[in-house]
């Protein structure tokens, strides 16, 4: 299990191929500008050549894969204006679920943002006495728990738009964006806050200096490719 957004059984071989080349990309495991050549994808994944279009062209349109025309598939590529660009639809996105989250919220809400956190929060515990044996769980972590703090806005159009757009910055977090230990936890906690006060305000001026931190750092380590 990954920090990827719920997807539907696989029911199929054709699912679940989808399922895996959409991971093996959010993960990092087919890298960026990589040439996804039928042949080798063949023997990667134990398929046809038939279900392999199929998954890549889902892909091409949730904009994971670029489709060439009568040259193939590739890994869409990463940039600095790309990571920009999905960080602000991202923000645009949640902090409007996180106002109507606070707003709505029960208290069984409140207890699914607490457990959320402290299982983001053991994480990065771990993260910060150097123990990197488990960046995968980590990533799953704060992908759950930013679904748990806009769980309650009453909107499932909302809640799917968001794991669409969190996949896209996900992939983005696995390739190029660093582990901030001494600020991303208190970052967290200070959401977690923020969510039991039901201070929207406070919260998404949290959450919009968390995106911005991530990618400064990202930027200023040289991790994304200008442009």
């Amino acid at each position: 299990m990954t920090g990827l957004r719920a997807l539907p059984p696989a029911d199929s071989l054709g699912e679940t191929t989808y399922q895996r080349l959409r991971a093996d990309i959010i993960m990092g495991a087919l890298a960026p500008g990589l040439k996804l050549r039928l042949e080798a994808l063949r023997e990667r994944y134990g398929v046809g050549a038939g279900t392999l279009r199929e998954a890549l062209s889902r892909l091409a349109a949730e904009q994971f894969v670029l489709a060439e025309d009568q040259r193939g598939f590739e890994v869409a590529p990463i940039s600095e204006s790309g990571l920009r660009d999905i960080a602000a639809l991202r923000l645009l996105i949640e902090e409007h679920a996180l106002a109507l989250s606070f707003a709505h919220g029960t208290l069984d809400w409140e207890a699914a943002v607490i457990a959320a956190h402290h299982r983001l929060d053991s994480h990065e515990d771990r993260l910060e006495r150097g123990d990197t044996s488990d960046i995968a769980g980590w990533r799953e972590s704060d992908w759950r728990f930013h679904q748990a703090l806009i769980a309650a806005c009453g909107s499932r159009v909302l809640i799917e738009s968001h794991a669409e757009v969190f996949d896209r910055y996900l992939r983005y977090q696995m390739i190029a964006l660093a582990f901030r230990p001494a600020a991303s936890r208190p970052e967290h906690r200070a959401l977690m806050q923020a969510a039991l006060r039901r201070d929207t305000d406070g919260a998404v001026a949290l959450l919009r200096h968390h995106l911005q931190a991530g990618m400064d750092q990202a930027i200023r380590l040289g991790r994304v490719p200008p442009g």
